[in-house]
C-alpha cells in the first residue's frame, strides 16, 4: 500500500518505520528540516507506564486553579487564550468525572505498558544506542505530598505494577546526590521504569525506516489534504508558486497539534489544543552531584532526567500562549527545582557552560487517550493526541495502526483509541 505520513516527531517516525517494516511504500512529510525538531525534540524522555494519567480527573479544575495564582504552579494560563483553547477547557472540565477517569487511566497505562515492550524490542533487536538509564522515582517533600499520591498507589497496585514506597533515607540511597537541605519525608520508586532521549531514538528510528525504503521529505510545507482519491498537497517551506498534488492510496495525520486544521476540510473536526511544556538542558558538571536517572517532584511536577553527560529539567503545563513566546515564570520554576534537589549538577551560564531552553507544543485532546486508527473519511488515519506521554506511548501505537492498516488484530484491545468518539 503506498501511505504518506504528515509530520516527523516521534509518532510519525514510529509510524513510519513499522509500516515500512510490514512493507507498505511510505513517505513522510515534515515542515522541519530534521525529524523530531518540535514536541519530540527536548521533552522529559520519562517511560513510566504506571505515571501515564489523564489530565481529566476529578478534584483537577479545582486543583488547576489553585496552581493558576501560585507562583511555581505547574499549571499556568498564557495569552492570547484562542476560541478553541476555551472550547477545549469546557470539554476537558466535562470530562473530569470518577468513572471516566479510571477508564480512560487504564487504557493509557495498557498502551503504555505495551509500548514500552515494544520500544525494549526494537532497542534490542535493531541495537540502537542513545542516552537512558533505568529506574524513576517521584520524590516526596512532606505528609501532604505522601497523602496526594495515594490514589495513584491505589491503581498501580490494581493494576499489579511493581514499586516501592521508600523513606527519605532510602530514596538518597538510590539517588545519592539529592540535596541533604531539601526535606524529603519519601518516594515512590518504580525500578522499572526508565528515561531515554526521545529525540535520539527518533533520529536512530528514522535511518532505520529510510534503511526499509521509507522516504522523508523534510523542509516541506503541506499546504492541505483530499480524500477519494487521497490526495497531499504539498509545497518546499520557503518555496512559491502552486502546490504539487501526491496521490496515495492512505494517508496517516500525526503533524501534532496542526492535524486538526488539516482534518478540519474533509469534515473530521479533532478537539486538539496546544499544552505547552518547557525544558532546560545543560551539561553535567561533576557525576556525583548528579541524578542517576530520573526523578518527579510531585508538588512541582517536574521531573529532572539524566540524559548521558546533560541533565534535562522538564516541566510545565501553559495553556494559550504561543511557541515563541517563552514564559519566565516556566523557567524559574526549573531552576528552583533543580537547584532544590541537585544544586552541584549542572554547568551553566555562571559555571561556564551552555544551557539550551526549549518550549513544546504537546497536543492534548481533553479526554485523554490518543486517537489511533481508521477515521470516518476513507482513507484517512489518525495517530495523534499523545499529549505529554507522546514519548511513552508512541512505539505502541505505531505497532497497533500498522496492524490494523494490515488487517491485523493489534496486540492489545484499542477500541478505546480509535477515531469513531470524535464528535460529529
Amino acid at each position: 500500500m503506498k501511505v504518506a505520513i504528515i509530520g516527523a516527531g516521534i509518532i510519525g517516525v514510529t509510524t513510519a518505520y513499522e509500516l515500512s517494516r510490514d512493507g507498505h511504500d511510505v513517505t513522510v512529510f515534515e515542515r522541519r528540516a530534521a525529524a523530531a525538531e518540535e514536541t519530540s525534540f527536548a521533552n522529559a524522555g520519562i517511560v513510566a507506564p504506571g505515571y501515564v494519567t489523564p489530565w481529566a480527573a476529578p478534584g483537577m479544575p479545582q486543583k488547576v486553579l489553585k496552581h493558576l495564582f501560585s507562583a511555581h504552579g505547574p499549571v499556568k494560563l498564557a495569552w492570547p487564550l484562542s476560541a478553541r483553547d476555551l472550547a477545549w477547557m469546557w470539554r476537558w472540565w466535562r470530562a473530569c468525572d470518577a468513572g471516566t477517569y479510571m477508564a480512560t487511566r487504564r487504557q493509557l497505562q495498557q498502551l503504555a505498558f505495551y509500548s514500552r515492550e515494544r520500544l525494549h524490542h526494537l532497542t534490542h533487536d535493531l541495537q540502537l544506542q542513545y542516552d537512558r538509564s533505568d529506574g524513576f522515582m517521584v520524590l516526596l517533600r512532606d505528609a501532604q505530598d505522601q497523602a496526594m499520591v495515594q490514589p495513584g498507589l491505589a491503581v498501580l497496585r490494581e493494576l499489579g505494577i511493581a514499586f516501592h514506597e521508600v523513606p527519605g533515607h532510602v530514596a538518597r540511597a538510590v539517588e545519592p546526590a539529592l540535596n541533604p537541605d531539601t526535606p524529603l519525608v519519601g518516594a515512590v520508586h518504580v525500578p522499572g521504569d526508565e528515561v531515554g532521549n526521545c529525540r535520539q531514538f527518533a533520529l536512530l528510528l528514522k535511518d532505520e525506516a529510510q534503511a526499509l525504503g521509507c522516504r522523508f521529505e523534510f523542509n516541506t510545507e503541506v499546504e492541505r489534504i483530499e480524500a477519494q482519491p487521497s490526495r497531499v498537497w504539498v509545497r518546499p517551506r520557503q518555496g512559491a508558486g502552486a502546490a504539487d498534488a501526491q496521490t496515495f492510496d492512505t494517508i496517516v495525520l500525526s503533524a501534532g497539534v496542526h492535524s486538526a486544521a488539516l482534518a478540519r476540510p474533509l469534515g473530521v473536526h479533532i478537539p486538539l489544543t496546544a499544552v505547552y511544556g518547557h525544558s532546560i538542558s545543560m551539561a553535567v558538571r561533576e557525576d556525583m552531584d548528579a541524578p542517576v536517572s530520573g526523578v518527579m517532584d510531585e508538588r512541582y511536577k517536574v521531573a529532572i532526567s539524566r540524559m548521558g553527560q546533560r541533565v534535562r529539567v522538564a516541566g510545565g503545563a501553559e495553556i494559550g500562549g504561543r511557541a515563541d513566546r517563552h514564559g519566565k515564570h516556566a523557567f524559574d520554576t526549573l531552576h528552583k527545582v533543580l537547584y532544590d534537589w541537585f544544586p552541584g549538577s549542572a554547568r551553566h551560564g555562571r559555571t561556564g557552560g551552555q544551557m539550551q531552553t526549549w518550549k513544546g507544543a504537546r497536543p492534548m485532546l481533553p479526554e485523554g487517550p490518543p486517537l489511533v486508527g481508521a477515521s470516518a473519511v476513507p482513507g484517512l488515519w489518525l495517530n495523534l493526541g499523545h499529549g505529554s506521554s507522546g514519548w511513552a506511548l508512541s512505539c505502541g501505537s505505531a505497532r497497533v495502526l500498522a496492524d490494523q492498516l494490515s488487517g491485523r488484530s493489534p496486540g492489545l484491545d484499542a477500541t478505546a483509541l480509535s477515531p469513531s468518539r470524535l464528535p460529529a
